[in-house]
C-alpha cells in the first residue's frame, strides 16, 4: 500500500508501505479514464543493456547495500488512534476505506545507517505515529529504534539504535550530480530487502506539492527540491538511499509518481545535502534550525513576466517581505527578482529554499537580484521562525523525583486522543516502580490535574507530599491505566 493523492497522475509518499485491517487493495488501473497519465508497455531484452565504460554498478551496490535498512513499524489498536497518513487511503479509496475499531496496525520503510553507532536517516512518513519501530539490518540482525528527532516540513527523520561498527553510508555531493547522472536507488519494496534497481537523474529540484497537500498544516515551511530519477521505486522503498555509482549518499528515496499507487516511471529523493543538514541538526539540537529569508515568493514565468514588466524568464519573484526579517534587513524589496543565492543560480522556488535551507539562522548568504532591470548583490543574516539568530535546542529528558520525563509529541498526542501529558523514559523512583507502573507510561493528569510539562509534575509531587497520589494516563498502546501512590 502507498499514500495516494492526484497530481497529474498518482504522487505517491514514495514507497511506504503499511499494513492493517481493513486496509483496501491498490487496484491497477484505478481513476485510468480520469488520469492523463497513460500506460506504456516496454519489453526488456537484458541483450541491450550494455554498462558504459568506466560505470560500476557492481562496486556502487556492494558498498552501500550494508547501510540500508529494513523499518518496520506497529501502530497503536485503539479506536480512537490512526496512522496519521490514513486520510491518504480515504483519498484514493474513497470513503469505502474504514477501519473502523483499530486493531493494530503494521508499516514498512527503509532507512540509511550514516554513523557508526546506529544513527538512521530514513523518511519522517515512515515512522510518524509509529508505536514500535523495529530495525532490520542487511546481515538479518533486529534492534529497537527510538526516534531522536523528526522534520515533517522535509519530511525526514533520525532514528537511534545501539551498536558499534556499524556498516554505514558517506554523503555525496548532491549539488554536483548531474541530469543524466546514473544512480542506484537501494530499498525494501513489497518487503523484498535489500533490492538495488538503476536509473539515471530525471531533474533536480522538483516540486510536486505533495508536503503541503498532505503533511502536517502545522508546520508552514514545507521544503521540496526533490531529485527525479527513473529508477523504479516502490512501496517499501521510503527512506531508503539514492546513491552515485561511487556508492556515495545523494538522496532518500521518498514519492513516486504513479496513477496506480505503483512504480510507473519516476521517482523522487530529498537531495543528500538537504538531509546531512536536518538529521545533523536533529542529532545535535532534537530539531531543525531552520533558516528563513523572510518573504512571500514565487517562480518567474512568462506570464508573471509580462505583468510585472521583467526582463527575466527565470528566478524567484519576491511578491512580499516581512518587516524587520532577514531581507527586509538585507533591503529586498517587493518585485526584486532573485536569481542566485551564493553564486549559484536560482531559477525556481524549489532551488531558492534548498539553497536558503542548507544553512543555519545566523548565517550570512549572498543574495543575487534584479532590481529595475539590474543585476544586484546583497548580504542577508538569516533569522529563525521567531525572527532572531539563536539556535533552538529541543527539551530533553529532565529528571523529577528519580523520573526521567519528556514532553508527549503533538503527533503523539493526536494519535491517543490525549490533551496533556508527559512521559516517562525511566523509573528510578521505589514508589512508582512497586506501584507496577511501566516505562513509556504517559502521566496525563495527578490528582485529576493536566500535566502538561516536567514543571507541572513537580508541582503536583510537591503539593502532594505526605498524602496520596491518583494517576491518570495512557500506555503507547492505548491502554489507558489509573495508579494509587501513598506520597
Amino acid at each position: 500500500m502507498v499514500f495516494s493523492s492526484v497530481l497529474g497522475g498518482v504522487i505517491a509518499l514514495g514507497g511506504y508501505s503499511l499494513v492493517g485491517p481493513g486496509a483496501a487493495p491498490a487496484q491497477s488501473g484505478q481513476n485510468d479514464e480520469a488520469s492523463p497519465v497513460s500506460f506504456t508497455n516496454y519489453v526488456f531484452d537484458s541483450a541491450d543493456f550494455v554498462v558504459p565504460e568506466g560505470l560500476n554498478f557492481v562496486y556502487a551496490a556492494k558498498s552501500a547495500t550494508p547501510a540500508v535498512v529494513h523499518i518496520k513499524t506497529v501502530y497503536n489498536a485503539t479506536s480512537g488512534a490512526r496512522n496519521p497518513m490514513e486520510d491518504f487511503f480515504k483519498d484514493y479509496f474513497g470513503e469505502q476505506y474504514d477501519r473502523g475499531e483499530r486493531a493494530p496496525g503494521r508499516g514498512a520503510g527503509s532507512g540509511v545507517i550514516v554513523t557508526a553507532d546506529g544513527y538512521i536517516a530514513t523518511n519522517n512518513h515512515v515512522i510518524d505515529g509509529a508505536s514500535e519501530i523495529e530495525v532490520l539490518l542487511n546481515d538479518n540482525r533486529s534492534f529497537k529504534a527510538e526516534v531522536v528527532g523528526t522534520d515533517p516540513d522535509t519530511d525526514l527523520a533520525l532514528l537511534k539504535i545501539d551498536g558499534e561498527g556499524l556498516p554505514k553510508m558517506n554523503f555525496g555531493n548532491s549539488e554536483n550530480i548531474q541530469i543524466g547522472e546514473w544512480v542506484l536507488a537501494i530499498g525494501n519494496p513489497y518487503e523484498f530487502t535489500s533490492t538495488v534497481t538503476a536509473g539515471i537523474v530525471s531533474a533536480k529540484a522538483r516540486n510536486i506539492d505533495i508536503l503541503r497537500r498532505y503533511g502536517d498544516q502545522r508546520n508552514r515551511y514545507k521544503i521540496e527540491a526533490f531529485i527525479q530519477t527513473d529508477a523504479a521505486v516502490n512501496p517499501g522503498n521510503s527512506g531508503g538511499a539514492l546513491v552515485n555509482l561511487n556508492g556515495e549518499l545523494v538522496g532518500i528515496n521518498t514519492a513516486i509518481a504513479s496513477p496506480t499507487g505503483s512504480f510507473a516511471g519516476y521517482s523522487f529523493a530529498v537531495p543528500a545535502s538537504l538531509v546531512e543538514k536536518v538529521i545533523f541538526d536533529l542529532k545535535d539540537y532534537g530539531v531543525v534550525q531552520r533558516p528563513l529569508l523572510g518573504i512571500s515568493i514565487q517562480d518567474v514565468d512568462a506570464a508573471l513576466a509580462e505583468a510585472e514588466d521583467l526582463n527575466v524568464l527565470k528566478g524567484v519573484f519576491v511578491a512580499g517581505v516581512v518587516s524587520n526579517s532577514a531581507a527586509d534587513d538585507a533591503g529586498l524589496e517587493v518585485s526584486d527578482v532573485i536569481v542566485a543565492i551564493e553564486g549559484k543560480a536560482v531559477n525556481n522556488v524549489a532551488e531558492l529554499q534548498e539553497q536558503v535551507a542548507l544553512n543555519s539562522p545566523g548565517d550570512k548568504i549572498e543574495v543575487t537580484f534584479i532590481r529595475n532591470g539590474k543585476t544586484r548583490t546583497t548580504g542577508a543574516v538569516l533569522k529563525n521562525a521567531e525572527n532572531s539568530t539563536e539556535r533552538v535546542i529541543a527539551q530533553r529528558s529532565i529528571e523529577v523525583e528519580g523520573l526521567k520525563v519528556e514532553p508527549v509529541s503533538e503527533a503523539m498526542k493526536d494519535q491517543l486522543d490525549i490533551d496533556s501529558g508527559v512521559q516517562i523514559k525511566s523509573l528510578g523512583n521505589k514508589k512508582w516502580a512497586e506501584a507496577n507502573i511501566k516505562e513509556g507510561f504517559i502521566v496525563t493528569k495527578i490528582d485529576r490535574k493536566p500535566i502538561n510539562s516536567a514543571e507541572d509534575l513537580t508541582a503536583s509531587l510537591e503539593s502532594a507530599r505526605g498524602e496520596g497520589l491518583l494517576i491518570e494516563g495512557i500506555y503507547p498502546n492505548g491502554e489507558k491505566s489509573y495508579y494509587g501512590i501513598g506520597w
